[in-house]
């Protein structure tokens, strides 16, 4: 799938987002290698700590499916469901995707299907904490 057709979908999973605090909706749309694409929104609350990203909320689909293997996640986010700027993950989505994902999985941040930025999770996660430190 293509950089703007996954876009695409990351806006459109703007409209789904549960973020009556903030005001700031975000979607994301995750490219599994198997070629199917999981969406996700925000979903805050009340609470603040339950509040959940739209990033990990696309994984977390994806991995609850049976999906191990991603290829690239697109996220857009604004104010008020208007894109208004580049959304990077925050570090705990970057920390979920450093789970599952490879340094050279791209993440496409987009203002629009032709405003975008791509970094690898290299790039935005340079050292982690993984299954490695574990052993």
């Amino acid at each position: 799938m293509d950089n703007k057709k996954l876009i695409c979908k990351a806006i459109e999973a703007m409209k789904y987002s549960y973020s009556p605090y903030s005001g700031f909706a975000v979607g994301a749309a995750l490219l599994a290698k198997s070629g199917k694409v999981y969406t996700g929104c925000n979903i805050e609350n009340a609470a603040f700590g339950p509040t959940v990203c739209a990033e990990r909320t696309a994984f977390f689909k994806a991995v609850s499916e049976g999906e191990r293997e991603f290829e690239k996640i697109a996220v857009a986010g604004g104010k008020n469901g208007k894109v208004t700027d580049y959304a990077f993950p925050c570090g705990v989505c970057r920390q979920v995707m450093a789970e599952f994902c490879k340094k050279d999985f791209e993440i496409i941040t987009a203002k629009s299907g032709k405003d975008y930025i791509i970094r690898t999770l290299g790039d935005l996660l340079p050292e982690n904490f993984g299954k490695n430190n574990l052993e």
